[in-house]
């Protein structure tokens, strides 16, 4: 079965864990998406599944305040994470979201790779570093995905914004050699990710 055929198969919003005592069953392999809060993860998930609004994307940044369980094709389930970086909420409840975003990365067995939106008009950002550090240190299995080019004005700044951010994962341990440029608008690299979320499935 191809990826993009996969992707068109029924997928269906599970639930809401806020704290790991909620998790579902580790039954099946996890797939999580991460990224700084207004990096467009919504709208990403949305993109991948063809679907206009299985995932809540909002115009305030830090909505998603939970581990949001998605289930496609009784196969796996991928894990909208809480955004990181910002969010108008009290530094309390804030603080609850990182612990939880921590002890799932560490602790999760069915995890098998965190895919880490970054905004290609902003590049890598202080926020982004310390996700990496984490991943690296919990040996977690990442891969950078770019958010958002269709924004970019010129073909030569996408490459540019790709060769920048592959320099900062040439030494990263848990890091995937390779970064997939995406827009949620035009589709631009969806089936390359969805290639690639499958192929991390599969454990390739």
């Amino acid at each position: 079965m191809s990826a993009d055929t996969l992707f068109r198969h029924p997928c269906r919003f599970v639930l809401g864990v806020a704290k790991l005592s909620g998790l579902p069953p580790a039954t099946l392999p996890e797939i999580a998406m991460a990224g700084r809060s207004n990096v467009g993860k919504s709208s990403l998930i949305n993109a991948l599944l063809g679907r206009h609004d299985l995932a809540r994307a909002s115009n305030t940044p830090g909505r998603t305040r939970e581990l949001n369980y998605f289930e496609l094709d009784e196969r796996f389930y991928l894990v909208d994470m809480p955004g990181y970086g910002y969010a108008k909420a009290p530094k309390s409840e804030i603080k609850s979201w990182q612990g939880l975003i921590k002890d799932y990365l560490r602790g999760r067995a069915p995890l098998k790779r965190v895919f880490m939106l970054i905004d290609s008009r902003h590049g890598v950002k202080e926020a982004d570093i310390e996700t990496m550090d984490l991943l690296d240190e919990v040996a977690m299995s990442y891969q950078v995905i770019l958010t958002k080019t269709d924004k970019l004005s010129r073909h030569e700044e996408r490459e540019a914004v790709i060769a920048e951010t592959l320099k900062y994962l040439a030494k990263r341990a848990a890091a995937h050699p390779e970064v997939i440029a995406t827009s949620s608008e035009t589709g631009y690299g969806m089936s390359e990710l969805r290639e690639a979320i499958l192929a991390a499935w599969e454990g390739r």
